[in-house]
């Protein structure tokens, strides 16, 4: 097979991945009410399920760093994402809520490895591609995300139980989950089995902490919208609940059709003034949804909000694992780990607002002044900070964005006698410029 060939069908596969992943997480949450009869459980005990798994991920993505970077994330993706579809059937078929808890723990554990490798898999595409990508790898998860759901509705439309939809899910995905392990790139040049050395260990560069909590803050707000934007059209605004149901889905078609669009917007506003836009458009958009008289407005708001946020996480993850340098892997479980704290604490934090004053501050108070602080930390980021850092081997093909002689100062190289990626470092990177 031609590099060419080979490295488009890296892309289709990763982009492929990060959709599968979106749909497993989305045919689950969309039926939580059939969960709940199941077992009788109570809000508090649902909501403790939801965490058991949000911890699991957790877990695991503070070791992630370590283990993607001795096995490579194409070895970790073959064994952990068919080890997901394996346990969103555990879930499933758990028949009390001990073992329901344990299940959720598993499945947390295992799609902790999926979302931190799928995330460095499409860093290395990028890297060979030498221009962005990420966008439109996320906009994969988006389009998972809306596909799931409509198969978790199906499932509820033909009488499937809690157990039944999960498996029958499950069962469908699993051999689509193999199907894309071949398609995947090793971290390096040479073959991951052929004795690949491990880069020394040094601090991450400082911009990577940056870039992850302007993640927290992204996903705090994608959280808001995925976890409440039912209970606020249906409660607070009094919508039908079919009304309800179309919250979220809408908020991730319109990420989908943002992401499909944010590589090009990134190569032509450059990454600093599009973060900022961003936030700021998505604090406007949030203003809305909290000022929303009536359900129609506060969906016009969510798909607004959708359109704005949507290429901030791509592109953070992209100057995330540029910024990590040879330490790819751990500067995107770094920035993995502090993003999915804002996923699990966000809603939390809405729901103390909410319970205290009303869902209206709720969302203006937190989705709001988050969105400001992404604006405000986009100012950070440097000028003409790189994206799709090209990796000089055979693999890599000629590229039409500009291209400069060496890659930024401010990453250490390591030495000569250290990782076989310091060659890597010093090749030539695409830049992204901002005209700001």
């Amino acid at each position: 097979m031609s590099p060419e060939r080979r490295l488009s069908r890296a892309s289709l596969g990763t982009r492929a991945t990060f959709a599968l992943a979106g749909a497993l997480c989305a045919v689950w949450t969309v039926r939580m009410p059939a969960l709940q009869q199941k077992l009788s459980l109570s809000d508090a005990q649902l909501g403790l399920e939801v965490l058991g798994w949000g911890l699991g991920a957790l877990i695991t993505m503070t070791m992630a760093g370590r283990v993607i970077g001795r096995l490579g994330s194409r070895r970790v993706l073959r064994a952990a994402l068919p080890g997901t579809a394996v346990c969103l059937a555990l879930v499933g078929l758990a028949p009390n809520y001990p073992l329901l808890i344990a299940a959720g723990l598993v499945f947390g554990l295992c799609f902790g490895l999926v979302d931190v490798a799928m995330n460095t898999q499409a860093s290395t595409v990028e890297r060979r591609y030498g221009r962005p990508l990420m966008g439109r790898m996320h906009a994969g998860w988006s389009l998972g995300a809306v596909s799931g759901g409509v198969l978790g509705a199906i499932t509820a439309w033909v009488g499937l139980g809690f157990t039944g939809a999960l498996c029958a899910v499950a069962v469908l995905l699993i051999p689509a989950v193999l199907a894309v392990g071949p398609t995947y790139l090793p971290a390096a040049p040479a073959d991951e089995g052929a004795g690949q050395v491990e880069a020394p260990k040094r601090k991450l560069p400082g911009l990577v902490y940056l870039f992850g909590a302007l993640v927290f803050c992204s996903y705090l707000a994608e959280g808001a919208v995925a976890d409440w934007s039912g209970v606020y059209l249906h409660d607070t605004l009094g919508s039908a609940e079919v009304v309800a149901a179309l919250g979220y889905p809408i908020f991730e078609a319109c990420m989908f059709i943002g992401r499909m669009r944010a590589d090009r917007l990134t190569v032509r506003f450059g990454a600093r003034r599009l973060i900022i836009s961003a936030g700021l458009a998505a604090a406007a958009a949030f203003a809305v949804v909290s000022a929303a008289p009536v359900p129609l407005v506060a969906l016009l708001g969510f798909a607004a909000v959708g359109l704005a946020i949507c290429a901030v996480t791509p592109l953070l993850f992209s100057l995330a694992g540029v910024a990590g340098g040879a330490q790819t892997e751990r500067a995107i479980a770094a920035a993995s780990t502090m993003g999915y704290s804002g996923l699990l604490l966000g809603p939390v934090v809405i729901g103390f607002i909410s319970s205290a004053a009303s869902m209206h501050l709720g969302y203006a108070v937190t989705a709001g002044v988050v969105c400001l602080a992404i604006a405000l930390g986009g100012r950070f980021v440097p000028r003409g900070q790189h994206i799709g850092q090209r990796v000089g081997s055979e693999e890599s093909r000629p590229v039409s964005v500009g291209v400069a002689a060496s890659v930024q100062a401010s990453l250490p190289v390591p030495d000569a006698a250290g990782s076989a990626q310091a060659d890597l470092l010093r090749q030539p990177a695409i830049i992204v410029r901002t005209r700001g």
